[in-house]
């Protein structure tokens, strides 16, 4: 019974590293791809494959001509590349896994998550929109999301 108790949390701490999977509650992904990471980080944060559903993360890698107005084409390679990491590693949650969004502003998960949120808030000059992640949550970049490290500009 002591081995098991030992070997149960030790077994899941490793599992969980080893997926790349988010801690529960903490908003804290570990998933990480060189390619994304500097394709998809180069223009904005490097959004979190967790945030989206798989069919979501598909569309948006087909349609990369014309990126919300933007042309964010890669070579072939590339391309399937992140679009492989990113549906591997996206949201699996069923009651997400409908969410046909392609912002991660416009998805369920976001709206429940930011509800508290005054509208205000958003038209702060320093956070601009709620797509810019990265003017409250401070750690973003290292794709911790978390409230310990949330803090909204005023």
């Amino acid at each position: 019974m002591r081995i098991y108790r030992f070997v149960n949390p030790a077994l899941w701490l490793l599992l969980t590293l080893a997926t790349g999977t988010a801690y529960a509650g903490e908003h804290v992904y570990t998933a990480t791809d060189p390619a994304w990471k500097t394709e998809c980080g180069s223009c904005h944060v490097a959004y979190p494959p967790q945030l989206l559903p798989a069919a979501s993360w598909r569309k948006l890698m087909t349609g990369l001509n014309n990126h919300f107005g933007t042309d964010a084409s890669l070579d072939a390679k590339t391309a399937e590349s992140i679009a492989r990491f990113l549906e591997t590693n996206s949201s699996t949650k069923r009651k997400y896994a409908n969410d046909s969004a392609l912002r991660i502003t416009e998805s369920r998960w976001f709206r429940k998550e930011h509800d508290e949120v005054p509208a205000r808030t958003w038209k702060n000059p320093t956070i601009k929109s709620a797509a810019n992640c990265t003017a409250c949550h401070t750690r973003a970049e290292q794709g911790d999301y978390s409230e310990r490290t949330l803090r909204v500009p005023r």
